[in-house]
């Protein structure tokens, strides 16, 4: 047999591990967070002058074109060494990388603006400084801090009860009791929720500003996972985590929802959220009238209650109910009508038809009519705003009509009374918008693959460019000069028509090749925006002579429901499928050298690259395996009960949906990678699948950061990290 020829040469140098692995990404250091100032004369936003992770909050005049220093962090705020576990955790969940000021929020109504930084809070009193620190949280620091509405309260979360200040300062309220040292929480929201529902908040201020709804969540009953913190010097307090974690089929944390008053009496209402004795509290929103809503949904996740309630009484009334034979896709889309000819009215969310699309219903829960339609590529992402007035909604989606493109996102109008959407931003790529207070103009954030996020000041009537808006040069941009991958779609086994991204290297094919995957649901990889040029290890790889490809199979994101829920009861199959069929298509394109085919991924992509060896070793010689669940059991109720059902209703798919199942079908070389502190996918996941290995005799190879999550944090580690992997790839492929 003859030795397998080294990659070919590519006549440019190769990328740097150390651009590999910096963030933030080349071409994204364009304002972040970016909002109207209350007058809209100008743009607040979060932006790094050092080109880093640190952020600051400045202020741009739209008229004169002058940025001024609105927030610097206090010491710089270039390290996550003086940030709470709890903190920590919280930025974790929210995939949050940044430092410095990560977050800020300008009053709904008024000119307060509220920054919240490494556990203390910060107010200021319209855009000129300095701001005030108004709580002294000595060492247990104010979570997820919130102004009132009108701008002149604070409620924030202190060692696991809730409390109110003046936003003048002063001293503290405590609205809440009985949590602290019980193992309990208030106005906190547990696990699940942060890290499944996208519910981060566990607290409301009502529209008025006199009362906040508030969850208790109680886990005691909830098993502690712990979690060693094995590369610490030290041991003791510190050097050990315990997580309520909620593995499948196993016990959820017990949630209430109460009501408190924000002064004077604590006295708590709590609210009837129905018979079902094993909910999820999904979301929790005020409406104009002073009612709360809620949505409630089942364990199976197949219903939900949308409920109003009266925080007075607590009890509570249907609005409308949603149903699935497959799953409910949780959304942020309940938008209430407070003023104009639809006051009253509410703007709700449904994937009933298959697709996700608006409808507008009536105070009582009747569907007045479906404000967007259509199937194939015709999908709604999210609701920008509602000019109430003049009875229009502003909503980003999928490119609408026949031969529509699921790999873009635009803005579009669509009157509540009725009519065809119209988009107001036609460029092809992918959109995101914040229109301004008066409803007159809209800032947007465009980019493609072959464009850098650029910012543009927008008429709201006609979509129309008024002016550029400046932003930070990236020399990087110049200099790296990063080729923007090839998207292109084929069909797979079953004539589904997928989409794929090809990062092709310089020279003549076939290119051994490394297949770059999620494959999850909820996601969607193959975007036509600038992340998806700036994927770095794409980039590394195709600079080395690779050719890199990500292709978004079935189960994936924004295609429909069904399209989605095709992996139901049996995960790591169809996927796997479609990876496979990619690389067919590209070996006939003559782009692939089929006998140097590998795979890596992380979280669900590290799963399913182990699956990849186990259940297709004939297409794949390589994977990479990064923080994989290897069996479902070990993974969390939410998630994995959605796609799975619990393990004693489905056990013969969890059986067949674990990595274990297969071992012995093991060729080819495996890498696993995973962070020894992961609270999200436990290292246990990993060490599973070596026993396994070890006892069919399998090989493998073994990549540990000790001080790591989930998300690989500190430079150091994802240097190193780049350089193993590009190694073994170089060694083994």
């Amino acid at each position: 047999m003859q030795p397998t020829p080294p990659p070919p040469a590519a006549s440019s140098p190769p990328l740097a591990l150390e651009d590999a692995a910096a963030y933030p990404l080349p071409g994204l250091l364009h304002p972040q967070s970016i909002s109207f100032t209350p007058d809209d004369r100008a743009l607040s936003y979060l932006r790094s002058p050092e080109r880093n992770l640190t952020r600051q909050l400045y202020r741009l005049d739209l008229e004169s074109g002058d940025e001024t220093l609105l927030v610097a962090p206090p010491g710089g705020g270039a390290t996550e060494e003086n940030l709470s576990l709890t903190e920590k955790l919280r930025r974790e969940r929210q995939r949050v990388r940044e430092l410095g000021v990560t977050s800020y929020a300008w009053a709904t109504q008024g000119t307060r603006l509220l920054v919240p930084l490494t556990g203390d809070i910060y107010v200021q009193d319209g855009e000129r400084g300095p701001p005030r620190h108004i709580v002294d949280t000595d060492d247990k620091p104010a979570i997820d801090p919130q102004l009132s509405r009108d701008g002149m309260q604070v409620a924030y979360v202190q060692d696991d009860e809730l409390y109110v200040v003046s936003a003048q300062g002063g001293a503290p309220s405590q609205r809440t009791k009985g949590a602290r040292g019980t193992g309990k929480t208030h106005g906190l929201a547990e696990y699940i929720a942060q890290e499944e529902m996208n519910r981060s908040h566990g607290f409301w201020w009502s529209w008025d500003g006199e009362q906040l709804a508030f969850t208790e969540v109680d886990e005691t009953h909830i098993p502690k996972y712990r979690i060693v913190h094995q590369g610490k010097d030290r041991t003791g307090e510190g050097a050990q985590e315990d997580h309520a974690y909620p593995f499948a089929g196993a016990a959820n944390a017990k949630v209430r929802l109460g009501v408190v008053a924000a002064s004077g009496s604590d006295k708590v209402t709590w609210m009837d959220l129905g018979d079902d004795p094993d909910p999820y509290l999904a979301r929790v929103q005020w409406l104009p009238d002073g009612s709360l809503s809620a949505q409630i949904e089942n364990r199976a996740q197949t219903h939900l209650t949308l409920l109003r309630l009266d925080p007075k009484t607590g009890r509570s009334t249907p609005l409308l109910t949603e149903s699935s034979d497959l799953w409910i896709n949780l959304h942020d889309m309940l938008r209430p009508i407070a003023e104009g000819p639809f006051a009253g009215h509410f703007v709700w969310a449904s994937e009933r038809s298959g697709y996700r699309h608006l409808y507008l219903y009536d105070g009582t829960g009747q569907l007045v009519r479906a404000l967007t339609s259509g199937g194939g590529e015709a999908q709604v992402d999210a609701i920008v705003e509602i000019d109430e007035p003049r009875g229009l909604l502003y909503y980003l989606g999928n490119t609408l009509g026949e031969g529509g493109d699921p790999t873009g996102q635009r803005l579009y109008v669509v009157p509540l009374a009725g009519g065809e959407p119209r988009c107001l931003t036609p460029e092809p790529g992918s959109h995101g918008v914040v229109i301004d207070h008066a409803l007159r103009r809209f800032v947007d954030v465009h980019s493609s693959i072959a464009i850098p996020p650029r910012l543009r000041l927008r008429d709201l009537n006609t979509g129309a460019v008024l002016k550029d808006i400046p932003t930070p040069e990236d020399p990087r941009v110049a200099e790296l000069k990063l080729p923007p991958p090839e998207l292109a779609t084929f069909k797979n086994r079953h004539g589904d028509t997928l989409h794929a991204a090809i990062y092709r290297p310089e020279g003549e094919g076939p290119f051994p090749t490394m297949v770059s995957v999620y494959g999850g649901p909820h996601a969607q990889r193959v975007v036509d925006a600038w992340g998806t040029t700036v994927d770095m290890r794409a980039q590394a790889l195709r600079s080395r002579g690779y050719l890199v490809v990500k292709i978004d199979n079935r189960g994936s994101a924004r295609r429909g429901l069904a399209f989605e829920a095709a992996i139901r009861h049996d995960l790591g199959h169809l996927e796997l499928e479609d990876q496979q069929d990619g690389v067919d298509w590209l070996v006939k394109r003559g782009l692939t050298d089929r006998q140097r085919v590998g795979i890596y991924g992380w979280s669900y992509g590290g799963y399913l690259a182990a699956m990849a060896l186990v259940r297709a070793p004939e297409t794949f010689k390589l994977a990479i395996a990064g923080a994989p669940v290897t069996h479902w059991d070990g993974y969390d109720t939410h998630y994995t009960e959605r796609y799975m059902g619990t393990p004693a209703e489905n056990q013969g798919g969890y059986t067949v949906s674990s990595v274990m199942h297969h071992v012995d079908n093991l060729r080819g070389k495996l890498l696993l990678v995973h962070g020894m502190i992961d609270e999200n996918v436990h290292f246990r996941h990993t060490a599973r699948l070596i026993n396994a290995l070890i006892t069919a005799r399998k090989p493998y190879d073994l990549l540990l950061f000790p001080d790591e999550r989930h998300m690989p944090r500190r430079l150091e580690d994802r240097v190193h990290m780049e350089q193993q992997i590009l190694d073994y790839i170089g060694k083994h492929l």
